[in-house]
C-alpha cells in the first residue's frame, strides 16, 4: 500500500502514557513506512514543565518510522488549538491525516485501517472521518466496520475534502440545531453530545472534538467505525485534561485484520441500535449507580 497517509501524535505532559502509545504504534503493520509527526506543546505552568520536558526527551529517541519530525511548539495552545493548527498542517500537505493523543493503544491493524478506509472512501463526500475507537457493543451480528453518525476522537483520520467543513465558531453551529436535530445528534439523549456543544459556548470545556462532530452532522456527514475497538484510551486515569477516574469505556483491542467494509453509504441501523443500547445502559441502574456514588464518597472522605 503506497501513499501513507502521515500520523500526527499530540502529547504534552504524560512520559510513561506516550511511551506506550509510541510503543504500540511502533508495532503496527505499516509503521516502518509511516511518517509520524509530533507535536509537543509548550507547558501551560510551571508545574508542568518537567513533565513536559520528560516527554520532549523522550520523543527525541523515536525510531521505527519512515520519518520522524517533531514540532515543539514554543507556547502553550492547548490540545484544541493544538490539534487544529496540526491536522490543518497535514492535511493541506498531504490530503489525509491519521490523529493520535498521547494516551491511546492501538492494535497492529490500526495504521492498516486506517490507510485502507482512507483509499476505500477517498471521493465518497459524505464520508467524512474514520474513528478506530468504539464502545464495547454487542458486536457478534454486526459486520467488521459500519457507518454512524457520530464522530469518535480515540484515534481517527480524515480527508482535506472533509476537514475543509469543520466549523470552529460554536455560535454558527448552535443556530443550526432545533429540537428534532438535537435528539438526533445526542443519540436519542443516551450521550451528552449537546451539552458538551452548550459546555464549549459556556467555556466549560474546551473540546475541538465536540465541534468536529457536530461540523459532520451538520453537514449530514457520516463516519466508518469498527464493530471492535483498534484503540483503547488508557488516559482514562485522571490524568488527561478532560478525562476522570472512569472504566466505562474499557476495551480489548482487536486481535485481527479489518477485511470487511460497507459498499453502501448510509448509517448502519442495528450498529445505531447497538451503541444506543450501550449508552443507555452504560452507567448501570438506579441501584448500581447510588452503590457506585456512595462508594465513591467513602474513598473521597476516608482520605485515600
Amino acid at each position: 500500500m503506497q501513499n501513507l497517509a502521515p500520523i500526527a501524535l499530540f502529547v504534552y505532559n504524560r512520559p510513561e502514557h506516550t511511551r506506550r502509545t509510541i510503543s504500540y504504534l511502533q508495532k503496527n503493520l505499516l509503521a516502518e513506512d509511516s511518517r509520524l509527526f509530533i507535536y509537543a506543546d509548550a507547558a501551560k505552568t510551571d508545574i508542568d514543565k518537567t513533565k513536559v520536558d520528560q516527554v520532549r526527551q523522550l520523543i527525541k529517541g523515536v525510531t521505527g518510522f519512515k520519518s520522524v519530525k517533531i514540532i515543539m511548539r514554543a507556547q502553550n495552545l492547548g490540545l484544541a488549538d493544538s490539534i487544529i493548527s496540526g491536522v490543518t498542517e497535514l492535511v493541506n500537505q498531504y490530503g489525509k491525516v491519521i490523529v493520535f493523543e498521547d494516551d491511546m493503544l492501538s492494535s497492529p491493524y490500526t495504521l492498516e485501517y486506517f490507510n485502507e478506509a482512507l483509499a476505500r472512501y477517498n471521493s465518497e463526500e459524505k464520508v467524512m472521518h474514520i474513528g478506530a475507537y468504539m464502545y464495547n457493543i454487542e458486536h457478534e451480528n454486526l459486520h467488521e466496520t459500519f457507518f454512524f453518525r457520530a464522530a469518535t476522537s480515540w484515534g481517527w483520520a480524515t480527508w482535506d475534502r472533509a476537514w475543509k467543513e469543520f466549523e470552529p465558531d460554536v455560535d454558527v453551529l448552535l443556530k443550526q440545531f432545533d429540537s428534532k436535530k438535537i435528539n438526533q445528534f445526542s443519540i436519542e439523549g443516551t450521550m451528552n453530545f449537546w451539552k458538551q456543544l452548550e459546555g464549549f459556548k459556556a467555556g466549560k470545556n474546551n473540546s475541538w472534538a465536540i465541534r468536529w462532530y457536530a461540523s459532520i452532522f451538520l453537514k449530514g456527514g457520516l463516519t466508518l467505525n469498527p464493530a471492535i475497538s483498534l484503540v483503547h484510551n488508557i488516559g482514562n486515569d485522571g490524568s488527561g485534561v478532560h478525562s476522570q477516574k472512569e472504566s466505562t469505556y474499557n476495551v480489548q483491542l482487536a486481535k485481527k485484520a479489518i477485511k470487511q467494509f460497507p459498499s453502501e453509504i448510509k448509517e448502519n441501523e442495528e450498529a445505531y441500535k447497538a451503541i444506543r443500547s450501550f449508552l443507555k445502559n452504560r452507567k448501570g441502574t438506579l441501584l448500581q449507580r447510588g452503590f457506585r456514588f456512595i462508594n465513591q464518597l467513602k474513598v473521597k472522605y476516608s482520605g485515600k
